[in-house]
């Protein structure tokens, strides 16, 4: 088996919020969406960084409470661009983990959780006694 890539799908409640969280704060593009009909639910993939995530209203498509984990570069100068346009509903902390990375967890207005990781410098890195 090849893998080509991993697509986590999100359950989502409410497209204005999905909006406001994902694409205005996040940063966010959106790809693509599709609706069978007027007034029925969304399906859509979002994309940030290479990050794609898929996006769904429909029933059955995703439960909230969802963890995607996102090992990364760059983590600090995210944190401070989303700390930067205060959001009104999350400010996440930038903190070590226990695994050897910078953490930094956001939670969406429908209890999923993306967790942005980045791995320590050896610098950075405690000493278990």
């Amino acid at each position: 088996m090849t893998v080509e890539k991993v697509i986590p799908v999100l359950r989502i409640f409410d497209y204005k919020k999905t909006i406001e969280f994902y694409v205005d704060w996040l940063g966010f593009k959106i790809i693509w969406e599709h609706t069978f009909e007027e007034n029925t639910p969304v399906y859509m993939e979002v994309e940030k960084d290479g990050i794609l995530l898929h996006l769904s209203e429909h029933h059955g498509d995703g439960t909230p409470g969802t963890h995607v984990f996102i090992l990364c570069t760059g983590l600090k100068e995210y944190h401070k661009e989303l700390i930067d346009k205060k959001y009104k509903y999350n400010r996440p902390g930038l903190d070590k983990s226990f695994y050897d990375t910078w953490c930094m967890v956001v939670n969406d207005p429908f209890n999923n959780k993306i967790s942005f990781n980045e791995k320590l410098e050896e610098g950075e890195k405690e000493k278990n006694n």
